[in-house]
This record gives structure tokens, sequence and C-alpha cells, in this order.
């Protein structure tokens, strides 16, 4: 990667960015196989040096870049908005200084030279413009919009690098070729469905017998796929799902180790989903899905929408969960009706809400089950996370 530095710029909390606003950066969410600040990464050939968000400054995770305020960013540089996801698969040759970038005709970025300045809420002029092929996301349910459209392109992409050939006493429905193990560990009578397009699983993911795979799909590093039948989904690093799962994005380290159905959704890091839990993706009207979020109703444009779950968040076994449902971070769900909003940190459905201390020591028994150490950073993350969110 060049030298250039490369910074993400988060847009404004708002309700359209529930669950996830001001819990993880919108630079951490996963739209296609990749995270959006990966993508700007391989777009451009720049490491990125922060993500910039007031509503994250100071998020510990593994593996991610400093998130720090807001601020002036002197170049040499290249600043660009997080919430476009890139969607060429390709590196492009990088522009020079004094370059806007568009695309669809808004601003989404700037190449500055040695003598500009990007300044909050104001982009430098421009000698030159340069078009970004991509997908502006205006809230979370649109990463659900990024999969239909970007997932296909991006499993192609790895299909192109080429993997391990698909383990005897597996059964492929159309060409092998479009089965891609990288590392995985694949247990005979596993299904691949790769007629739609490819399955790709990357680093030592683990699928086992009674598995049905539709493509496009792509599984991360050590995720686990226990049965079931999973199509068109994304299944982030080291997740745990079992069960039937359609057009959805697991973030990463999340759990859904039973039976439901999960359809057109988007699950946060270190969510539990209990066993049974399900989600409706399609209103009885067949009419457009809109989620209200404290009292805001939001226009998502979709048909299908199942439920945007935060980080953290824990739902009781057989919890039913309408279309367009919400449930913020660290939210415990159990109870019947299920909310079609649930605040974060809730505790229950009528309760005063879960402490500080004790969403703490939650996450304290969670992450050294998936091998990650609660480091004093991280630690002081989740209270501050705790003290800006809970109601």
């Amino acid at each position: 990667m060049t030298t250039l530095p490369l910074y993400l710029v988060d847009p404004p909390l708002g309700p359209a960015w529930a669950p996830f606003g001001g819990a993880r950066p919108v630079a951490e969410l996963r739209a296609g196989a990749w995270l959006l600040r990966e993508r700007w990464e391989r777009l451009l050939g720049c490491a990125v040096q922060a993500v910039l968000s007031d509503s994250c400054a100071g998020f510990a995770d593994t593996g991610t870049v400093p998130v720090q305020r807001l601020e002036p960013i002197a170049g040499p540089a290249v600043v660009v908005r997080s919430d476009l996801s890139p969607s060429a698969t390709a590196p492009m040759a990088l522009p020079p200084g004094g370059t806007r970038l568009l695309s669809g005709g808004a601003t989404v970025g700037h190449v500055l030279d040695v003598t500009e300045v990007w300044e909050p809420d104001r982009w430098p002029e421009a000698t030159g413009v340069v078009e970004v092929p991509g997908l502006l996301l205006r809230g979370a349910a649109d990463l659900v919009t990024a999969l239909e459209t970007q997932l296909p392109a991006d499993c192609a992409a790895f299909q192109a690098l080429g993997g391990d050939p698909p383990p005897a006493g597996t059964i492929v429905l159309g060409d092998p070729a479009a089965v891609v193990l990288r590392g995985a560990g694949v247990e005979p009578g596993v299904v691949f469905d790769v007629r739609p397009g490819p399955v790709v699983l990357d680093g030592a993911a683990e699928v086992r017998h009674g598995t049905r795979l539709e493509g496009p799909c792509w599984v991360g590093r050590g995720a686990r796929v226990l049965g079931g039948y999973v199509r068109n989904a994304i299944i982030g690093p080291m997740c745990v799902v079992r069960g039937e799962i359609a057009a959805s994005v697991f973030v990463g380290y999340a759990n859904k180790s039973h039976d439901g159905f999960v359809g057109h959704s988007v699950i946060g890091q270190w969510a539990n989903l209990g066993a049974g839990t399900t989600t409706s993706n399609l209103k009885n009207t067949y009419g457009e899905v809109r989620p209200t979020v404290a009292g805001s109703v939001l226009a998502t444009g979709r048909q299908f929408l199942g439920s945007l779950i935060g980080d953290h968040a824990k739902l009781a076994i057989g919890s039913m969960l309408s279309t367009g449902t919400v449930i913020g971070t660290g939210a415990n769900v159990f109870g019947a009706p299920v909310p079609k909003y649930v605040p974060p940190f809730a505790w229950g459905l009528d309760g005063d809400g879960l402490t500080e201390d004790g969403f703490v020591a939650i996450a304290e028994r969670v992450l050294p089950r998936r091998g990650i150490e609660v480091t004093e950073a991280r630690r002081a993350w989740l209270r501050a996370l705790h003290r800006r969110h809970a109601a």
C-alpha cells in the first residue's frame, strides 16, 4: 500500500443508523464480503490511518484502526466518506492531489495535496474530479441492499483467486470451480448450490453435515455453520450459525447456533440469538418496511427487511421478531411480544435497564469464548458506550 494516509469520515449520528450508530463506527460495518473500511483500502491502495467519528471516539475492538473525533486533516492525505460502499473489486489509480471524489453526483472524498486542509463539514475546492462507483448508504437497512448488489461480484473476485477443491462426499449443484475453499473444513454430506453464484469459505471456516449453502454466499475466518439452509448470506468471522438464513449480514463474532429463520437482517458483533429466534422479513401487506426508532419512522424503500440487531444484544429462546424490528446495543430481550423497537441496554420488556457493571460483566464472560481478551482499552470503551446510550 502507498504511504498516503487514508481517513474515513463517519456520517452524523441519527436514527437511520440504529442500532449501530454510536456503538460501532459505520466504517467497521460489513457491506458485502468486506468491511466498509476494507472496501476503501482495496479500492485506493491506501492504509486507513483513522476513522473520524465524534460518536465513536475511543472505540476499541479486535483488528480495528483508531477512532478519533472530527478534526481538520492536513494533506497530503485522502479523506473519504465511510457511508459509501465502493463497488469496484479491483484497485483504481489514486488521482493526484486537489481531486474531488464523486459518486452519483455526491461528494464522497478528496485527495488532499500538501497545501490543502480538510475541515469537518467543508470539502476543499477541487481542480479535478474522479467518479467512484459504489452504493451510498442511507442507513443500516442499506447493508442488506449492499449484500444484494455487491456480494455477487465480491464472491466472483474470490473465485478468480482460486482455492481448494470441494472434498469427497460433498454435493455440488453447478460448476465445482464456483466452490471456493480457502483452508476450510467441510464434512461429507454438505450441499453447495452454486448455480445462483459462488460459495466462498474463507480462512479455516467449518461447515458441518446437514448444511446446504446457496450462493452467492461468503463465510469468514473461523466461522462455523452447524447445519441448515444458508443462502445469499454473509457470515462474518468467528460467527456460529445454524438454521435458515437468507439475505442476511452477520458482521462477526455473533451466535445463532440453533434453528430459527433469519431473513434480510443485519446482526451485530457479539449478539446472541436464542434457540428458535425467528424474524419476519415481509409485511402482510407486502408494502414498504418502515422501522420506528425512538419515535422516528424510517423510510427504507425496501419490501423485504427483517431485523437490525445491535452489538452485544441477547435474545431469549423463542423470540419472535416483527418485520423491521430494531434491537438496541446491549439489550437483553425476554418476554413477549417483542416490541418493534427495543432501546439500548434494555432488560426484559419492562425492566429498569442493564446496569453498566452488569453489561461489562457479561462482555467479560462472552468475549473470551471466542479467544478475545478484554483489555483495559476495550473495557473503557464498553463503559463509555453504556454511559452514552443507556436509557
